[in-house]
């Protein structure tokens, strides 16, 4: 297969097309950021996996116009070129955060959309765009929602719990309970792959998350075990934590109220579609050893 990806570059982007080309593909990337791109889409591609876009800034000092450019109007252009081609397959590379900011049960992609920031908002609206197109005869177009990606090389809201547990510091948020969804960068490419690879599976939305949701104290014993460290879990009451966090609101600190959400708060997403749909019980790693692989890598590279 003959694959062209946006956003190469990124930590998704570099790990797929490594993937790809070990499984034999030809991989090659697309720049969206010259405003010449549209001369170097490749028309003999089989298949665009669109990575780029603008993430989501926790800092909170983004102007909502630069998600809706990035997110929304360039995606909207490039889809516009794939109908236009004899390209089969669009992969957009969406977000469960363009359907919800908080899960109260499971996220399926059933749930009516409701994001609440500018980044969930252009997601779902380069979504809605995307959906309401007719599909020429011979194409597919999948809409793939990722929970948290993680894996070697990319820290994220991980790197704060590592450092945590591998200073030997107590974790003080054990007196949240709650399940989180995550996604190894191992599984995403397994299922972008077979999904590549099955021309009978139908166009559709899909989730992306491992098989198994871990709460932050599970996830910070994981961290434990791969770093041989006893770990110390604190019950500091939620109201100081919450005081604490308004702090580092102010003062910038590494605790601030949307790594505290982000840490504490339930997301637990299903995966039961896309297993269906390929036919398949369960994905190659489990949630525990996918986040196993990640702490040990933060190690090698400390």
């Amino acid at each position: 297969m003959e694959i062209q990806i946006t956003g190469i570059s990124g930590f998704v982007g570099q790990n797929l097309a490594a993937y790809l080309t070990q499984s034999g593909d030809t991989v090659g990337g697309l720049s969206l950021r010259d405003a010449s791109w549209k001369n170097n889409v490749n028309m003999q591609a089989d298949a665009i996996i669109h990575l780029a876009g603008k993430a989501h800034d926790t800092s909170n000092t983004s102007s909502p116009e630069a998600y809706y450019k990035v997110n929304r109007d360039l995606t909207i252009e490039l889809y516009n070129e794939f109908l236009n081609s004899e390209i089969k397959d669009f992969f957009y590379f969406s977000s469960v955060k363009a359907v919800a900011d908080t899960v109260i049960t499971v996220l399926t992609e059933d749930n009516l959309a409701n994001p609440l920031t500018p980044y969930g908002k252009s997601k779902h609206k380069a979504e809605q765009y995307l959906l309401s197109k007719e599909l020429p005869a011979g194409k597919r177009l999948f809409i793939i929602r990722p929970c948290m990606i993680h894996g070697p090389g990319n820290k994220g809201n991980l790197n704060l719990l590592y450092k945590i547990v591998e200073k030997g510091f107590p974790w003080p948020l054990a007196s949240y309970e709650n399940k989180r969804s995550f996604l190894s960068i191992d599984n995403l490419n397994f299922l972008i792959k077979e999904m590549i690879d099955r021309p009978q599976m139908k166009s559709g939305v899909y989730n992306f998350a491992d098989d198994e949701a871990l709460s932050t104290n599970e996830l910070v014993r994981v961290i434990g075990e791969s770093l041989s460290k006893s770990i110390y879990l604190w019950k500091v009451p939620q109201p100081v934590v919450h005081t604490m966090a308004r702090v580092g609101d102010t003062l910038k600190l590494p605790l601030n109220s949307e790594r505290l959400k982000k840490l504490t708060e339930s997301y637990v997403v299903s995966n039961a579609k896309i297993k269906k749909a390929l036919g398949i019980n369960n994905l190659p790693l489990t949630a525990k050893e996918g986040l196993t692989i990640t702490i040990k890598s933060f190690n090698q590279h400390s």
